[in-house]
C-alpha cells in the first residue's frame, strides 16, 4: 500500500500520493557487466510514475533507478545492496516552478542550472553565478563591471549570514567561469556543491521576488478596501444617492 507526502515538480503543491496515482515496474537480470568487471551481478531496474492528484495540474512524473540486489536467505527476499544511478526523466530536473514576474533570463539560468547540477556540475555552478548576477542587478539596481563589486556594494543591504553565501557563489561559480593560471590546474565542483548554489538561488528568489510581490499585493489590497469604504460612505452622503 502506498502512502508518502509528496511535493510536485510542476505545481509545487504538497499533497500525500496513495495507490491511485503511483505505479512501479521493475526487472532484474543476472549478467556480466562492466559496472563491475568481470562478475556477474543480479541488476534491478525500476521504473516509478506518480500522478499530480491535485486537479488543477495532473501532470506525470516519471523516475528511472538502477540498483544492484543481493538475495537474502534469512527473509527468502531479493534486496537492495547498491544504488547506481537515478534518473528523473520527467520533469528532466528538480527545478521549481517560479512565478512569470520574475524575469525570463533569470528564471532560464536558475532552470538550466538545475538541469545540469549531476552532469556538468562545473556548468552549473557557472550557470548559479551568473543567475545570481542577474537578480542583483536587475532587483537591487546594482550595476558594476565586475560581479564582485557588485556584490562589495550589497552588502550594505543583507544581512551578514547571505552575504557570505551569495559570495560563495560567486567564489564556486568562478572555477567554471574563469580558467585557473596554470592551466594545468583541476579544480573540480561536486554535484553537491552545485546542487547548494541552486538551493541558495532559490532562497533568494523567494526571499526577494515572491515576497515582495506578496507584500505588494497585501498592500494593495488594504488601499483597495479603503477606496471601496470611501465610495461607500460619498455614497452615502450624496443625496441624488436616494
Amino acid at each position: 500500500m502506498v502512502n508518502f507526502n509528496w511535493t510536485c515538480p510542476f505545481c509545487n503543491r504538497d499533497t500525500v500520493i496513495t495507490d491511485d496515482s503511483y505505479v512501479e515496474f521493475e526487472n532484474s537480470m543476472s549478467i556480466p557487466c562492466t559496472l563491475i568487471t568481470g562478475e556477474h551481478r543480479q541488476l534491478q531496474v525500476i521504473c516509478r510514475l506518480v500522478v499530480c492528484p491535485n486537479k488543477e495540474c495532473r501532470e506525470v512524473i516519471v523516475v528511472g533507478q538502477l540498483n544492484e540486489i543481493i538475495f537474502d536467505p534469512s527473509t527468502h527476499r531479493w534486496l537492495k545492496n547498491r544504488e547506481y544511478e537515478v534518473w528523473q526523466l520527467r520533469p528532466a530536473s528538480n527545478a521549481k516552478p517560479f512565478p512569470s514576474y520574475i524575469p525570463a533570463p533569470i528564471r532560464e539560468d536558475y532552470t538550466e542550472a538545475c538541469l545540469i547540477r549531476d552532469r556538468s556540475p562545473k556548468a552549473s555552478a557557472t550557470l548559479s553565478r551568473r543567475c545570481l548576477q542577474g537578480m542583483i542587478r536587475d532587483f537591487w539596481g546594482i550595476r558594476k563591471s565586475r560581479l564582485v563589486d557588485e556584490i562589495e556594494e550589497l552588502k550594505v543591504h543583507v544581512e551578514p549570514a547571505i552575504w557570505n553565501a551569495i559570495d560563495a557563489v560567486r567564489k564556486i561559480g568562478n572555477i567554471g567561469a574563469h580558467m585557473e593560471k596554470d592551466v594545468n590546474l583541476l579544480v573540480d565542483v561536486e554535484p553537491k556543491e552545485a546542487g547548494m548554489l541552486i538551493n541558495l538561488i532559490e532562497e533568494l528568489l523567494s526571499e526577494w521576488y515572491v515576497r515582495r510581490h506578496e507584500r505588494e499585493k497585501n498592500f494593495q489590497a488594504v488601499v483597495d478596501a479603503a477606496a471601496q469604504k470611501d465610495i461607500k460612505k460619498n455614497s452615502a452622503a450624496d443625496p441624488r444617492s436616494d
